[in-house]
């Protein structure tokens, strides 16, 4: 999955505190592993303190997630998360969730960049955009 655009994987260690009552990841854990990949792309591929200095801020709009299997204390929880789309001031980020190798979540981001001035909808920045442009263009 290397050949996609904006990628990063993370290791995730499953803390005590992230099991629920019947023994699992809880559900809402997943949505801070999602943030933790996607700051981790962020800090990658847009720096999240370069963005802020051209008062440019990444928000969510939306965040869907498909649990598959349940994720369990001491699994060794694998998280990867690449672009698959950029149109007009919205980017798609997709993620997947595996215990060794095995699918247990898929998960999308709907995201869009605002001016941290105005609160207004920006287009993506520029050097982004020719990244992705090139991409695309592979």
């Amino acid at each position: 999955m290397t050949n996609k655009f904006f990628y990063t994987e993370i290791s995730i260690e499953v803390k005590t505190y992230d099991i629920d009552a019947i023994g699992h990841v809880s559900n809402i854990v997943y949505i801070r592993w999602l943030e933790d990949a996607r700051l981790a792309a962020l800090g990658k591929y847009l720096p999240l303190d370069k963005l802020l200095g051209n008062n440019i801020s990444p928000v969510l709009v939306k965040t869907e997630i498909e649990y598959k299997r349940p994720i369990k204390l001491f699994d060794d929880v694998k998280l990867s998360a690449y672009i698959s789309k950029v149109k007009g001031i919205r980017m798609i980020i997709d993620f997947i969730i595996n215990v060794n190798d095995e699918t247990m979540a898929i998960a999308k981001q709907t995201g869009i960049f605002v001016n941290t001035n105005s609160g207004r909808p920006v287009k993506p920045p520029a050097d982004f955009l020719k990244q992705w442009n090139e991409f695309n263009t592979q």
